[in-house]
C-alpha cells in the first residue's frame, strides 16, 4: 500500500487528479479498448473533480474513451433529486467533460427489481474487462462505498441498509435531517472494489483520522472495511495532514520518506 500525505485538501485533490490523468493518458484508450474508471460521490472527491474538469478543458486529458462506473446510489430517491448521485455526478463532473453519456454507468435506485439491477451492474463491469482504476473515499467509521462496518470483505454489488451514523453524516446534504436521508442504498461490494486493477482512496479531515489509522495500521477486519485495502496489490491512499493525527509518528515519517520523490 502506498500512502501519499499532502499538506491540505487542495493539494490532495490535485495529486489525485494528476494521478487519474496520468493513468488515462498512459493507457491511450480507444473506442475498442476504453479505460474503465470507478468513481465516488460525497465531499471528498469534489476538489479532484474540479481539477479534472479544468484539465479536460485545457486539453490535457480526454474522457471520450473512458467508461465510468459509480460506486453507489440511494434507493428510492428520484434521479432528478439534487442529492441523488446521478445529480451529484452531473453537477460536479459529467456536465463539464467530454465523456459520452452512453459511457456513464450509475446504479438505478428506482429499478423495479433491485437485486437484478445489482447483478446486471456486476455483469456490465465484467463485460467491460473490469475496473482499471477505482477511486473511493472513506467514511468516519471506515466504510468504503456504502459497505458499512460488518460488511463482508468479499461482498458484491447489492442493496445495503445505512447505519444511523451514516445517515447523520449525510444529513448535512438533506437540511440537517437524518430521517430525510434514504434508509438504504445500492452499492458496489468490497469485493467489487478489490477486483479493480488499482484502487485510489481519498481521505481528508480530522474526522477521518481514526478511519485512516485503521486502514494503515490496524488489522484487516470487516468492522473497518477500508482495512481490506492492505490486501490489494496496487492500493493507494492519498490523505491530508489533518487526517493523520491518529497514525503513529513512525508510520507518518515512513510514508513521507518513501514517497518524497514520487508523483
Amino acid at each position: 500500500m502506498r500512502v501519499i500525505i499532502e499538506p491540505d485538501y487542495e493539494k490532495l485533490s490535485n495529486w489525485a487528479a494528476e494521478y487519474v490523468i496520468s493513468k488515462i493518458n498512459a493507457a491511450n484508450p480507444t473506442a475498442e479498448k476504453p479505460f474503465v474508471l470507478g468513481l465516488p460521490t460525497g465531499s471528498s472527491p469534489i476538489g479532484m473533480y474540479k481539477a479534472l474538469v479544468k484539465a479536460n478543458k485545457e486539453g490535457r486529458v480526454s474522457f471520450k474513451h473512458v467508461l465510468t462506473f459509480n460506486m453507489d446510489e440511494y434507493v428510492g430517491l428520484p434521479e432528478s433529486h439534487p442529492e441523488s448521485y446521478h445529480s451529484f455526478m452531473a453537477t460536479n463532473l459529467f456536465n463539464h467533460i467530454d465523456c459520452p453519456k452512453e459511457n456513464i454507468h450509475i446504479l438505478n435506485g428506482n429499478a423495479e427489481d433491485l437485486t437484478a439491477e445489482c447483478a446486471h451492474y456486476e455483469q456490465m463491469i465484467k463485460d467491460a474487462g473490469g475496473i482499471d482504476l477505482f477511486i473511493g473515499g472513506i467514511g468516519p467509521d471506515g466504510h468504503i462505498a456504502f459497505n458499512e462496518p460488518g460488511s463482508s470483505l468479499t461482498s458484491r454489488t447489492r442493496q445495503k441498509t445505512l447505519t444511523t451514523d451514516t445517515r447523520v453524516a449525510n444529513s448535512r446534504f438533506f437540511g440537517g435531517k437524518p430521517e430525510d436521508v434514504p434508509a438504504t442504498a445500492l452499492t458496489v461490494g468490497v469485493g467489487t472494489v478489490m477486483s479493480a486493477k488499482e484502487v485510489l482512496i481519498l481521505c481528508n479531515g480530522h474526522n477521518k483520522g481514526r478511519a485512516l489509522q485503521a486502514a494503515i495500521e490496524g488489522p484487516v477486519t470487516q468492522m473497518w472495511t477500508i482495512s481490506v485495502l492492505q490486501m490489494h496489490e496496487h492500493g493507494i491512499i492519498v490523505c491530508d495532514e489533518a487526517a493523520c493525527e491518529n497514525i503513529t509518528h513512525g508510520t507518518y515519517k515512513y510514508f513521507k520518506d518513501i514517497e518524497k520523490d514520487n508523483l
